[in-house]
């Protein structure tokens, strides 16, 4: 190994997740010149599943960051680079973020012709991120050439034996060049096509494959421009005004820029958690056959048990509100009808019993929907319950939940009581039998020991998968979280 490849670290985007291919960068924590140590945070990045923060695995000082902020990043691609020795010497500073071209080789006859290096030689531009890190030798600024000069190493190395007699006679001169009409470069035959990241979705978004694109970016970068002209050169005349609303659409989508607004609509990209989100539904609502069942309860004792436990000393210090009794509710419900906590296992063709129950519980984030879990809620006592479940909705809050906290849920109780409204018809979270949806709880005119009185009621809705669970399994669970909700004291000494 080189020194120099001994002194500078790459860091490698890491799959944070399970089997997961890209993140988006969301915010660096460190620039160019800073000091890092191993263990220390140097950016937060978004994948499908959550928003984690990277820690960097050695220490050193920052010499490159290979994308700007809001650009997503396949898996195993290096975004930053550390300078591991500091106190070595000076190195040529580092490209800017954002996968920036970095400068091309000088030709082999301003290197120094047959005395150059063979590295020195063969060298082509390279794109950051893409092919060999860029070396600490100066190099000449690369100037602007006519397309006239920008010829093959081998035609300037018969000119330069002409020139020094070793060849034959002169040629005729050459035509004059046509005037502004640079060369467009050409990547070497084989060659991987030079693209900036956001580029390269472009065009497979387009379905334009790169190796057939002309580059006119410098050192024979492609450009989006590149892009939509091929995508324009290949499409067909009566696709060509779905060319242009595609044209418009990547821009913000791709490079991590703001909503689009155009024409009074506002377009925000599908990523990140909510891309992630949205395709999972729909894989669950046509995939799992879906039954709801419905069910009115008067909760006012479970209401008034909330307030009792809130003064009771033993509680002192927890979180305590009717989604946590709900949650207990359900659990007991689960203990009592354990074949419902199970999954589908399409593959194999069975259905899996678990002897453990995950509870989900959903949680709307300014990035989308997230369903964390409580993991074994089941043989959690009620102060242990409450905070499990304070901590997962303070992580969530903080946007820190990690995706080992959203997999391998069972079941799922999702609250759209705090918006106001009644209930709904919740879709299952895929791979689970189950979920809970609490609606609002609001005093309403209730027929209690043969009196009309003000009670404390809600409505609770329950999705099933019915492949798995039957309406005779469906609805007494149901039935159950109902009881103890109605009479909490007594269930949950009788069935708890």
């Amino acid at each position: 190994m080189s020194n120099t490849a001994q002194r500078f670290r790459e860091f490698k985007m890491p799959d944070v997740g399970e089997g997961l291919t890209e993140a988006e960068i969301l915010k660096w924590y460190v620039q160019v010149g800073d000091t890092v140590t191993d263990g220390q945070s140097v950016c937060e990045v978004e994948t499908a599943k959550a928003a984690v923060e990277l820690p960097i695995p050695f220490d050193g000082v920052v010499h490159e960051l290979r994308f700007d902020e809001g650009v997503t990043v396949d898996v195993g691609t290096v975004i930053i680079s550390v300078d591991t020795q500091p106190d070595a010497g000076p190195v040529e500073p580092a490209a800017p973020a954002g996968g920036q071209a970095a400068p091309a080789a000088e030709p082999a006859a301003e290197q120094g012709g047959d005395d150059a290096e063979p590295e020195q030689q063969g060298r082509q531009a390279v794109l950051v991120g893409y092919g060999a890190a860029p070396s600490s030798t100066k190099r000449r600024p690369r100037k602007a050439q006519p397309a006239q000069q920008a010829a093959p190493s081998s035609v300037a190395a018969a000119l330069q034996q002409e020139l020094n007699g070793h060849g034959a006679a002169p040629a005729a001169p050459a035509p004059a060049p046509a005037p502004a009409v640079p060369a467009a470069p050409q990547a070497p035959a084989g060659a991987r096509p030079l693209a900036k990241p956001p580029v390269r979705k472009l065009a497979k978004d387009l379905g334009i494959d790169l190796a057939s694109v002309t580059p006119t970016g410098d050192g024979g970068v492609i450009t989006r421009e590149d892009v939509h002209a091929a995508a324009s050169a290949t499409a067909p005349p009566a696709a060509q005004p779905q060319a242009a609303v595609a044209e418009a659409r990547p821009v913000a989508a791709t490079t991590g820029a703001e909503p689009a607004v155009a024409g009074g609509e506002v377009r925000v990209p599908i990523k990140g958690v909510r891309k992630a989100t949205a395709q999972a539904m729909v894989t669950s609502a046509f995939t799992a056959p879906h039954v709801t069942e419905f069910i009115t309860v008067d909760v006012t004792r479970t209401m008034k048990l909330v307030q009792d436990l809130k003064q009771d000393p033993e509680m002192a210090g927890l979180r305590i509100n009717p989604l946590l009794l709900i949650a207990k509710a359900f659990l007991v419900a689960i203990k009592r009808n354990p074949e419902i906590n199970a999954a589908w296992d399409e593959a194999n063709q069975e259905i899996v019993h678990k002897d453990y129950v995950n509870l989900g519980i959903a949680a709307a984030t300014p990035r989308g929907l997230i369903v964390p879990n409580i993991k074994d809620a089941g043989r959690k006592t009620l102060p242990e319950l409450a905070t499990s479940l304070a901590d997962l909705v303070a992580t969530a809050r903080e946007g820190k939940t990690t995706p080992a906290a959203m997999s391998g849920g069972t079941v799922t109780i999702t609250n759209v009581g705090i918006f106001g409204v009644d209930t709904g018809t919740p879709i299952l979270n895929p791979g689970e039998s189950a979920i809970l949806a609490i609606g609002t709880i609001k005093l309403q005119p209730w027929v209690h020991k043969g009196k009309v009185k003000p009670r404390q009621v809600t409505t609770l809705a329950l999705s099933f998968d019915h492949r798995l669970v039957d309406g005779e399994l469906g609805s007494k669970v149901l039935a159950d979280v109902a009881a103890v909700l109605e009479n909490p004291g007594k269930r949950l000494i009788t069935w708890g």
